[in-house]
């Protein structure tokens, strides 16, 4: 005989299970921490980009005769030591500073991703090969490799991508161990046997198969690394072996606050960026942790 629940089970269809990718967004938007450092990140990018139409203040010209002046209408954030508008070199600040974490990170990732993967597939002599120059790389002095390039380059070639190139030759070594170690971990499934038994390629199996199931990995190392680039930049700035002095970055913004006279009395000059600088790399952070959670599948968030 059949029943009333009977005939709901036969009308109603059974829900359909969602993908992984569907899940991890999921827990994803419900964590507000990380909606919320996501919001600040993207309104900090638009607003840096859309800089020339928000601010009409010269960013490079010294103006002697409004130097060091306090925040006021004319001047939201005050002036500079040079008499340069600080609101509007934060503005422009952020649109070098964020090109060369996002530069750095793309160069960083796909370094170490094609490192990783080649060196955790083959195994044998490459991998031991591929390792070793991974040590070497990591254990390069970055800082004395920044500055030498920097005098023997300086003035022949444009100094932003100079540094974009030093942060990420010298960055790609910890990307690639991890790629490594999850490629080394995943090419043991049955499915890379069928994939390898069929006749696939390395280099198909390589893109079609392994990176595609370790790529919630590198996206969650992706935002570590932004976060990393941004302050490798500030920090190198800051020394003044980083972005060049005539164009606006956050960290030459503070590399032009060093005097004790401007950190004790002048504190509108080397707070916003030191402000913006905190906010941007939590905000990078809190949205890395998110994804960490989204994708972990013994999250239960």
């Amino acid at each position: 005989m059949v029943t009333q629940r009977d005939l709901k089970l036969m009308i109603v269809p059974p829900e359909r299970s969602l993908s992984p990718w569907a899940i991890a967004r999921k827990k994803f938007i419900r964590n507000k921490l990380a909606m919320v450092s996501l919001f600040f990140l993207i309104v900090v990018a638009i607003v840096s980009c859309l800089a020339p139409y928000i601010t009409t203040a010269d960013v490079t010209k010294i103006n002697i005769g409004q130097m060091s002046l306090e925040p006021s209408s004319k001047h939201w954030l005050g002036t500079d030591k040079a008499g340069r508008d600080v609101f509007t070199r934060l503005l422009y600040g952020g649109r070098i500073s964020l090109l060369v974490g996002l530069s750095c990170t793309f160069f960083v990732i796909l370094i170490g991703t094609i490192i990783g993967s080649i060196s955790g597939y083959f195994g044998g002599a490459v991998d031991s090969i591929f390792m070793r120059f991974t040590d070497f790389i990591l254990n390069f002095p970055f800082l004395v490799f920044v500055i030498v390039l920097n005098a023997i380059l300086f003035g022949k070639v444009n100094g932003l991508w100079v540094l974009i190139g030093t942060i990420s030759i010298l960055s790609w070594g910890g990307i690639a161990r991890i790629v490594r170690s999850k490629v080394l971990a995943e090419k043991e499934n049955e499915y890379i046997t069928a994939a390898i038994s069929i006749g696939c390629s390395p280099a198909e199996i390589i893109i079609r198969h392994l990176l595609p199931n370790i790529l919630s990995t590198i996206i969650v190392q992706a935002t570590i690394t932004f976060a990393t680039m941004i302050v490798a930049e500030t920090g190198l700035s800051f020394l003044g072996f980083g972005v060049p002095q005539e164009i606006p970055s956050w960290g030459n913004m503070l590399n032009s606050a060093t005097e004790p006279d401007v950190l004790q009395f002048k504190l509108w000059i080397w707070v916003p960026p030191a402000l913006i600088i905190t906010t941007t790399i939590l905000s990078i952070n809190f949205i890395g942790e998110g994804l960490k959670d989204a994708f972990n599948p013994k999250s239960m968030r």
